[in-house]
């Protein structure tokens, strides 16, 4: 019986605290409470998403949200789930809603730059997005055997990098072409970008590559050519960087080298699933031109060759691939991580006095 007494006495001191809490801070307790509220909403919320409920789990997110804005998490989920039906205006308050209330949110400021730049075309506003994920200093944490997160850091930083490259050639892309200085400024800020993300992310050929189109856009045939090379070495099987670069070659001249690169974008273009008629018909096409001026230009076998790029040519980027303008109208061999003329790229240059530069 006195024990009895004893635990009613604690449980009547224990509310008697509640009490005195909720009587002399009842804003701090009414937050409290909905904030508790608040997350299990977001909880059933999590539970739907799962379960690929998207009503439930909009309208759990919402309620929960409503009670408790803080949980930066939600926000971040609800933009991705808004991104993924289009209402990319509804994404992009969701993903600045989690930033401000956890300005360090890395994925959250690479996902509004990602919809900014490849869902809403606001390029500056992505850069800015991109631009900010280096700076942030976050604990690295690293036990050996257990835990890093080292890895993933530095590896988001790059992917920022990489993006912001992207940005850059996307906005240089849209200018029209009586604005060439702004477009080769545009094309220089993407190749510094994807140099950078090299820091980062070593051998990705995406990034070799991107910078490849950047350079050749540019026209800077030796930095883009060695790039191509890079790009074919480790990803031999991706045709674009076979085509781009046999047509690099064909304005250079170098008729075999660039019939060699052509030969293989056509076997790989074949034996892709995902090639459309028109992309087959581009390869052919300048293969079979490639071919006749290599036969036209060679004298008992041995063809006429230049160094440096004729400077008749003009360029077009169109759907990630450089095409010709002349080849544009009438709509890539030993081994396929061989990049043929990689010894002329590989070559430095020369001034008129033989000195290199």
């Amino acid at each position: 019986m006195k024990r009895f007494f004893k635990n009613l006495f604690s449980i009547l001191i224990f509310f008697g605290i509640l009490f005195l809490i909720w009587y002399f801070f009842p804003t701090q307790v009414e937050r409290q409470i909905m904030k508790v509220k608040g997350i299990y909403y977001i909880y059933k919320g999590d539970q739907a998403y799962s379960q690929d409920d998207m009503a439930k789990t909009l309208n759990y997110y919402r309620k929960g949200l409503a009670l408790y804005p803080g949980h930066y998490e939600a926000w971040f989920n609800l933009g991705n789930i808004y991104a993924v039906y289009e209402d990319y205006s509804s994404a992009v308050d969701a993903y600045k809603n989690a930033i401000s209330h956890n300005p360090k949110y890395v994925m959250a400021r690479m996902n509004l730059g990602i919809v900014y730049l490849e869902d809403l075309g606001f390029f500056d506003e992505a850069i800015e997005q991109f631009d900010e994920i280096p700076k942030i200093k976050l604990f690295q944490l690293w036990i050996p055997f257990v835990y890093s997160n080292v890895r993933s850091i530095k590896g988001n930083r790059g992917i920022a990098y990489f993006n912001k490259g992207v940005a850059y050639k996307q906005k240089a892309m849209y200018l029209p072409l009586d604005k060439k200085f702004m477009i080769n400024q545009y094309l220089g800020d993407a190749i510094e970008s994807y140099t950078k993300a090299l820091k980062f992310i070593k051998n990705k050929y995406d990034i070799y590559y991107n910078r490849a189109v950047a350079h050749h856009l540019r026209g800077e045939w030796r930095a883009a050519g060695l790039d191509y090379c890079k790009s074919i070495e480790l990803k031999p099987e991706q045709f674009e960087a076979h085509y781009n670069l046999a047509v690099l070659l064909r304005s250079m001249s170098r008729y075999n080298d660039s019939r060699a690169e052509l030969e293989k974008a056509a076997i790989l273009i074949l034996e892709s699933p995902d090639s459309s008629e028109l992309q087959t018909a581009y390869v052919f096409n300048l293969l079979n031109e490639v071919s006749r001026r290599f036969m036209s230009g060679t004298e008992y076998g041995v063809e006429k060759l230049t160094d440096k790029p004729t400077g008749s040519m003009s360029y077009t980027y169109v759907n990630g691939r450089i095409v010709a303008d002349d080849d544009f109208d009438r709509a890539m061999a030993k081994n396929f991580r061989t990049c043929a003329g990689f010894e002329t790229f590989n070559t430095p240059e020369e001034d008129e006095d033989g000195a290199e530069i």
